[in-house]
């Protein structure tokens, strides 16, 4: 078994629009790689084998028409993420306690581990140290970023953070990815998950399990610190780097990362005392993980006659990343009036892909990929 506190983990260099205060992204800096393929290209790729971290989407500029849904979006459900935000945060306090550190998954779990940590400092004065990290499905989680962590925090307890939650993928990765850190390094850690939003019935913590739209799955980059997803390929990662990512810097004007925490933080004061009182009611009394989400979506691919669950994405942060980064095939939804779904609505018809109604959907709505050979994203 390997003695990780000896383990010559390289420091971190700075990146991303974020204050360093708010979050050290423990990602190495792959500015100067060519990594972007098109939404065509990357989409064939992925399905004949080639695994998604070793290549990037064109991220573009968002149309005017859709950053001002954005702003309109943002504007409608700050107070509602911030109640989201406190729920998770308290739910964190009460178990973890003063001595923990966030550990957000990059990228969506970056500005929700930020909210929380800025919830915990303004409303508790806990000042506590927060990381973001790599996790990969099919490849697993940055060992060397949460070794780093643990080499400058050995006595902390560790709150994983995610955005939310889909089909529970990330859940599983990271409960196997936990369990070889103990097999490999005798390491135990924690490997519950805190996320915002819960619709798939499958994470410890949660701000609330309806699949409501989160302003910053809205975006790429320009809400996630300008910082790319996440790469993994072995002629770019050495066996003591972390995990690679681009940032973004030539996109500083059109950074909206720190406007998105900025419209949220000042509903704390607001959402106090009702974020205390429902997690004290779910400490109570907690939630059952039932994977509610998990068996819809098998229900879908039933139903569907799709070889590949892998082409289905539940939620409404999901179905974005479909329609933003993928080749979508069709959009199924609970309700053509879900205010939820208004940016999926306008993203679907921009790129000519049909929303169908479908009823009793645990989620809001639901993206699917056209098939073009295999395994997907």
């Amino acid at each position: 078994m390997e003695d990780w506190r000896s383990r010559p983990v390289k420091e971190p260099v700075r990146l991303g629009s974020y204050p360093p205060s708010d979050v050290t992204f423990l990602l190495k800096d792959l500015r100067g790689v060519q990594l972007e393929k098109s939404t065509d290209d990357r989409e064939r790729a992925i399905q004949s084998g080639t695994h998604y971290s070793e290549m990037l989407p064109v991220e573009k500029q968002p149309s005017p028409d859709y950053l001002q849904l954005y702003h309109e979006t943002l504007q409608m459900s700050a107070r509602k993420a911030a109640l989201a935000i406190g729920t998770t945060a308290e739910l964190i306090r009460s178990r973890k306690g003063a001595n923990t550190v966030l550990v957000s998954l990059a990228r969506a779990g970056t500005p929700v581990g930020i909210l929380i940590r800025r919830y915990l400092l303004e409303m508790h004065g806990l000042d506590i140290p927060h990381y973001s990290i790599s996790i990969i499905r099919g490849k697993g989680i940055d060992e060397n970023a949460l070794i780093y962590i643990l080499q400058k925090h050995p006595e902390a307890r560790i709150q994983f953070v995610d955005g939310w939650t889909g089909k529970g993928a990330i859940r599983k990765v990271l409960a196997e990815a936990c369990a070889q850190m103990e097999r490999h390094y005798g390491i135990k850690l924690d490997d519950d998950l805190a996320v915002l939003a819960d619709p798939g019935h499958c994470a410890e913590w949660f701000g609330t399990r309806e699949d409501f739209l989160i302003p910053s799955a809205c975006l790429n980059a320009t809400v996630s610190g300008l910082m790319s997803r996440t790469v993994l390929r072995d002629d770019l990662i050495g066996p003591y780097d972390f995990h690679g990512s681009k940032f973004y810097e030539e996109w500083l004007e059109q950074d909206l990362s720190n406007h998105f925490i900025a419209a949220i933080t000042p509903f704390f004061g607001d959402i106090f005392a009702q974020a205390r009182q429902q997690a004290d009611h779910w400490l109570a009394h907690p939630p059952a993980i039932t994977w509610q989400g998990l068996h819809d979506i098998k229900a879908i691919q039933q139903a569907f006659e799709i070889a590949d669950i892998n082409l289905i994405k539940p939620g409404v942060g999901e179905t974005t990343r479909v329609l933003l980064r993928r080749v979508p095939w069709r959009i199924l939804v609970d309700r053509l009036d879900n205010p939820n779904i208004r940016h999926i609505r306008l993203l679907a018809e921009a790129r000519d892909v049909p929303v169908e109604v479908y009823p009793g959907l645990t989620y809001s709505c639901c993206g699917m990929i056209k098939s073009v050979k295999g395994d997907a994203e």
